[in-house]
């Protein structure tokens, strides 16, 4: 059996820009809680990233869920790496944890 050929789209994605996040709809007009929560904390850090709506592409939705081995959407990556969804940012944001994994991989974010 082959690999999902929407995997080397979301490997081209996730290693062509530093932040990716797959989100329902645009970091402009967010199309769920979860995503427009991830949004604001990435706003408010002032990190610039890539979004990619999911909802454009049903074989993107379910890729997406398929390479990081995660359920749900939003999904970040950070210098190709997969961080976690909302509830994980989230605490990670306000831990602290999430500024220091952005400098951690050389990533320009303020706290």
């Amino acid at each position: 059996m082959s690999e999902n050929p929407i995997f080397d789209r979301i490997r081209e994605d996730i290693s062509e820009n530093a932040v990716v996040l797959f989100m329902k709809g645009s970091p402009v007009f967010p199309q769920c809680g979860f995503s427009a929560t991830v949004v604001e904390i990435l706003s408010r850090m002032h990190v610039k990233f890539k979004g990619i709506d999911v909802l454009s592409d049903p074989d993107l939705r379910e890729g997406i869920k398929q390479f990081s081995d995660w359920p749900t959407v939003p999904q970040l990556y950070v210098k190709g790496e997969f961080v976690g969804g909302c509830d994980i940012l989230r605490e990670m944001y306000e831990n602290g944890e999430l500024a220091s994994h952005f400098q951690e991989k050389g990533v320009e974010a303020t706290t």
